[in-house]
């Protein structure tokens, strides 16, 4: 999967010149600059959330006394259009999900150049340049923002938290490419760039207390999309593979190679007044330097089941069943436990999570929403929030109330 190393504050600053100068480029030479400022669009959002667990942590120590109020996410983006055929378009997110609070330093979501090499009545065909955000199932481009997600946490077995860099967006070339067809629009969209190995893969490979780099390798990311009848029936098939690489400073750790290559199916059927939606996902993981086999070479398992339905203009509520196995040669875990002479339990490789949630827009740009999960396993906790994995309990509830404003 695409994805990339996390910019320092600076280094957005650094990007935002280089396209502006890009912009300033493609200004001299196709239309004045007062023309091309006409153009400029400026968004932004806030989020925040309450979370509250009776066993396990989720975005910080939820389960103590009134929960957390560590999960927070704020963004501002740009676009502007200096040519007809092309848009230059940025975001910068800060965003905090548990941790400390130096992890809400704004960095860059995304900045690119897009150009429209090809476009009228019958096909769109571009090119993005730049940093961009991966074309993988239903929501992962504009999962950052509330307004876009059917609850406010995604399918936890398609759409991880726990390693969300992984594959979130990409440094690199992609390629789009639109067939408006006289019974839908199919959408192919291919990438090419470098993956991104950020603190939450090394947290998740147990390697975050061993002095060493893990480095991300050049990865690629496919998506093919039709949507039939105006949107009224919607099918997906994504696919990816991303790279890294830990090269250990000490004799006590080998060297780890990581490989990761997931497809996912995804379909959607939409009604003026409900939509029901469905993923699935198989999950190949190598790992290379680790002699556990249960570990080192496996192929994972996801999907999900939600209903959400729309009423009173203004409310949806949503039901879903969503299900991971990270073995499906070991779906209960049991084989896993053993391996690790019973340190690490077996709910720690499955996760089968019931939810229930609602969400109410009094106005446009204001959204409240909650939502509760009753969840049996462990396999997709936050790694950071759960550092001893045998103090986990198998089954366990959340209550997540969420404020969400944009502009």
């Amino acid at each position: 999967m695409i994805a990339f190393k996390l910019f320092r504050w600076n280094e957005c600053r650094a990007l935002a010149t280089l396209l502006g100068t890009v912009v300033m480029g493609l200004s001299a030479h196709s239309q004045s600059g007062e023309h091309v400022l006409d153009t400029l669009q400026v968004h932004g959002f806030l989020s925040q959330a309450l979370v509250v667990t009776d066993e396990n942590n989720f975005f910080g120590h939820s389960s103590q006394s009134e929960g957390s109020f560590e999960f927070t996410e704020i963004g501002l983006n740009a676009s502007l259009r200096p040519h007809q055929d092309v848009l230059v378009a940025t975001q910068i997110l800060s965003r905090r999900a548990g941790g400390d609070s130096s992890d809400a330093e704004p960095k860059l979501d995304y900045g690119l150049i897009d150009y429209q090499v090809i476009s009228d009545q019958e096909r769109t065909f571009g090119i993005q340049l730049g940093r961009f955000k991966n074309p993988f199932g239903f929501y992962n481009q504009t999962r950052d923002v509330a307004f876009t997600r059917p609850s406010i946490l995604l399918p936890q077995s398609i759409y991880f938290d726990r390693t969300r860099s992984l594959g979130l967006s990409g440094d690199g070339i992609s390629l789009y490419h639109e067939e408006r067809l006289a019974t839908g629009v199919l959408r192919t969209q291919v990438g090419i760039g470098q993956a991104q190995a950020d603190e939450d893969l090394q947290s998740s490979l147990r390697l975050e207390d061993v002095p060493g780099t893990l480095d991300a390798k050049q990865s690629a990311i496919g998506q093919i999309r039709y949507e039939h009848d105006g949107g009224r029936i919607i099918a997906a098939l994504s696919t990816a593979q991303a790279k890294a690489r830990f090269d250990s400073s000490t004799a006590e750790q080998t060297d780890v190679s990581f490989r990761f290559r997931p497809v996912v199916l995804s379909l959607q059927y939409n009604e003026e007044l409900w939509s029901l939606t469905s993923e699935f996902a198989l999950r190949s993981t190598k790992l290379g330097g680790l002699e556990n086999r249960w570990v080192n070479d496996v192929t994972g398992e996801s999907w999900y089941i939600q209903y959400t339905r729309r009423f009173a203009s203004e409310w949806q509520w949503l039901v879903r069943y969503d299900s991971l196995t990270s073995n499906r040669a070991d779906r209960n875990g049991k084989s896993f436990e053993e391996s690790t002479g019973g340190i690490v339990p077996a709910h720690t490789q499955f996760a089968d999570d019931l939810t229930f949630g609602l969400q109410w827009n009094p106005h446009p740009q204001v959204m409240l929403a909650g939502e509760y999960h009753h969840v049996d396993g462990s396999g997709w906790l936050p790694i950071r929030d759960n550092p001893d994995s045998s103090a986990t309990s198998r089954r366990w509830n959340m209550w997540l109330f969420q404020l969400s404003l944009r502009f």
